[in-house]
C-alpha cells in the first residue's frame, strides 16, 4: 500500500469514452460552477443550481468529489483526493451522476481503495462495470427468514449468541479489547464455507491493516476475500464512502445468489469522518456535535444486509459491523444508534481481556435477536443449557467469594462452570471446525472434564481436531457436511472423547 492515490479505475475512464462517444454534437447550454473556498477534504461551490444530491462533481484540474450539502446559494463537495491542486474560482462541472465503484469476480484476492483503485501492486483491476454506492435495501417481501448458519469459528459466539447468513450483528467494545479480532477469525473461519467475505478498514492505521491482510491471507481463503482500505490518513471523503462501496461490490455477489460476509472496521470512525464533513460543510451540529442525520446514514447503510428469497436468487449478506466505546459507556450516542439498528451486540469486556479471558465476550450484556434458529441441529441440542449453565456458575462464583464452605451440589456446579469458561478461552487466529465445537461442548456438559485440572483443558483442545479424524471420522463428515449427528454417532463420540479425557485424566 502506498501514501500516494493511485490513478481512477479503468471502468471509469471506459465509460467516460463510451458517454463522450455517444455525444450529440451542436450547441447546447453548460452549466458551470466555481470553487468559493477549499481546504480540509472540502470545497463549497456556487453555481450548478440543477446538481442532484450525492452526484458526482469534476473540478477543472481534475479531481472528482461529491455533493453532500445542497444550499440556497452554496454547494457543500466532499473530495476524494488531496485538494492540492484545487483552487478557489476554479471551474467545476456536474457528471450527472452518482458515486459509482468496480464490481466483479475481478476485485477478489485484491486490496483496493473505496473507488476500486489498487493498492496492492498487482496491476489494474479489470471490473465487469460500475454500481452506485447507494443503492435501496431490498424490499421486505424479497427477504427470507434468517435459518443458515455462519460459522465462526469462535466458540463462546457459535454457541451462545449465534449468528445467521443475513444477519446484521454489532461488535462493540473498548478500545484494544479484541473487536477486530474476532471479526478476523470469523473471516479465517470462512476457509472451509462458500462465503466471500469483504473486510472494510475505515480510519485505521496502516500497521492494523496489515495485520489484518496478512492473518487473511496466510490464514484464511484470500482468493475469496476483498479488502476495502480507507485508512487513518485518507480524505475523509474516501472514509465516508468506504462502507457504502464495500457493501455495493458484496451485492453483487448476494444479487448473484452468493453468500457475502462484510466487516465494516469501524463505524465509530465512520461516524466520526461524518460529523467532521457536517461541521466543515457548516451543517448544524446535534447530540455530541453530530448531525441529525447520522441514524439515517447508518441505518440505511445496515439495512441492505438480508437474506434474499429464493425467487430473488436466495443470496445473502451478512453484516459484522464494529464500534467502538469509551470506557464500557454502551448508552452514548452512535452506540446507542447502531445498537437499535443491528440484530443483536456482542460486547466485548477490556476486564476480561486483561484477566486473560480472550476472546473477551461479556455473557451478560451480549445478545443475538435471531438466536438458535441459525445453529446447526448438532450444536444446538448440545448445548441447548450451556448459556444458562454458564450464567449460573457466574452468579455463584460471585457469591462464594464472600467465604464459606459451599454444599456439594454447589461445588459440582462451580467445577463444571470453570471447565466452561476455560473452553470458552480461545486462541487467535485458530478458528474451531463444526464438530471440534460440538465435541468440546459435550465433553464438558457430560462431565467428561470435570476431572481434569484447568490448565489440561487448553492441551485437550489443542489436540482435539487430530483425535476426531482419527477415532471417528464419519461422524466428523456428518458434522461438517449436515450439521447433524445420529443417536450411533454420538454414542461413537462420546467413546472416543471419554478415553481421550481419561488420558489427560491419569498424565494429572
Amino acid at each position: 500500500m502506498t501514501d500516494k492515490s493511485p490513478p481512477l479505475p479503468d471502468a471509469w475512464l471506459a465509460e467516460a469514452d463510451a458517454k463522450l462517444g455517444a455525444a450529440q454534437l451542436g450547441a447546447r447550454a453548460d452549466q458551470i460552477g466555481r470553487v468559493e473556498e477549499v481546504g480540509d477534504g472540502i470545497a463549497l461551490i456556487s453555481g450548478l443550481p440543477d446538481v442532484r444530491l450525492d452526484e458526482l462533481l469534476q473540478f477543472e484540474s481534475g479531481p472528482f468529489g461529491f455533493a453532500q450539502v445542497l444550499e440556497r446559494t452554496r454547494i457543500g463537495c466532499v473530495l476524494f483526493d488531496d485538494a492540492d491542486t484545487i483552487q478557489a474560482g476554479e471551474a467545476v462541472r456536474g457528471t450527472g451522476d452518482v458515486v459509482r465503484v468496480p464490481v466483479g469476480p475481478h476485485l477478489l484476492g485484491r486490496v483496493v481503495d473505496p473507488l476500486g483503485r489498487p493498492l496492492d501492486g498487482k496491476g489494474p483491476i479489470k471490473a465487469e462495470h460500475l454500481m452506485p454506492i447507494e443503492r435501496p435495501a431490498p424490499a421486505i417481501i424479497d427477504r427470507e427468514l434468517v435459518t443458515q448458519p455462519v460459522q465462526t469459528g469462535l466458540l463462546v459466539v457459535d454457541t451462545l449468541f449465534a449468528l445467521g447468513r443475513g444477519q446484521r450483528e454489532l461488535i462493540i467494545g473498548d478500545r484494544a479489547s479484541g473487536k477486530s479480532a474476532i471479526a478476523i477469525d470469523t473471516i479465517i473461519s470462512q476457509r472451509d464455507s462458500d462465503m466471500i467475505c469483504i473486510y472494510i478498514a475505515v480510519g485505521q492505521k496502516t500497521s492494523a491493516v496489515r495485520r489484518a491482510i496478512d492473518a487473511i491471507h496466510s490464514r484464511g481463503a484470500p482468493e475469496r476475500s476483498i479488502v476495502v482500505v480507507a485508512g487513518a490518513a485518507s480524505a475523509p471523503g474516501l472514509q465516508w464512502v468506504a462502507p457504502f462501496a464495500g457493501v455495493t461490490m458484496g451485492e453483487y455477489f448476494r444479487d448473484r445468489g452468493q453468500h457475502v460476509l462484510v466487516v465494516i472496521d469501524d463505524l465509530s470512525k465512520h461516524a466520526a469522518s461524518h460529523r467532521e464533513i457536517a461541521l466543515l460543510t457548516r451543517q448544524s451540529p446535534g447530540r455530541e456535535a453530530y448531525p441529525g442525520d447520522v441514524f439515517h446514514v447508518h441505518a440505511r447503510l445496515l439495512e441492505r444486509a438480508a437474506k434474499l428469497s429464493a425467487q430473488m436468487g436466495g443470496g445473502s449478506l451478512t453484516a459484522l459491523p464494529i464500534a467502538e466505546t469509551d470506557a464500557g459507556n454502551l448508552s452514548a450516542y452512535i452506540p446507542t444508534n447502531l445498537i437499535s439498528i443491528t440484530d443483536g451486540q456482542i460486547v466485548l469486556s477490556s476486564k476480561l481481556f486483561h484477566e486473560g479471558h480472550k476472546p473477551a465476550v461479556d455473557a451478560a450484556t451480549s445478545v443475538s435477536r435471531v438466536g438458535g434458529k441459525t445453529q446447526a441441529p448438532a450444536l444446538r441440542e448440545t448445548a441447548e443449557t450451556l448459556r444458562l449453565d454458564y450464567a449460573q456458575f457466574l452468579e455463584l462464583e460471585m457469591f462464594s467469594r464472600f467465604g464459606g464452605v459451599p454444599e456439594a451440589r454447589v461445588r459440582g456446579q462451580l467445577t463444571r462452570g470453570a471447565r466452561i469458561r476455560a473452553i470458552l478461552r480461545q486462541p487467535q487466529h485458530a478458528p474451531l471446525r463444526l464438530a471440534e465445537e460440538v465435541a468440546l461442548v459435550a465433553a464438558v456438559q457430560s462431565g467428561l472434564l470435570d476431572a481434569l485440572e484447568l490448565p489440561a483443558i487448553e492441551d485437550f483442545r489443542s489436540g482435539l481436531r487430530a483425535m476426531l479424524d482419527r477415532e471417528a471420522p464419519q461422524e466428523v463428515r456428518s458434522l461438517q457436511q449436515e450439521g447433524v449427528l445420529k443417536s450411533d454417532g454420538k454414542a461413537i463420540l462420546l467413546t472416543a472423547l471419554k478415553a481421550y479425557a481419561q488420558g489427560f485424566a491419569r498424565k494429572a
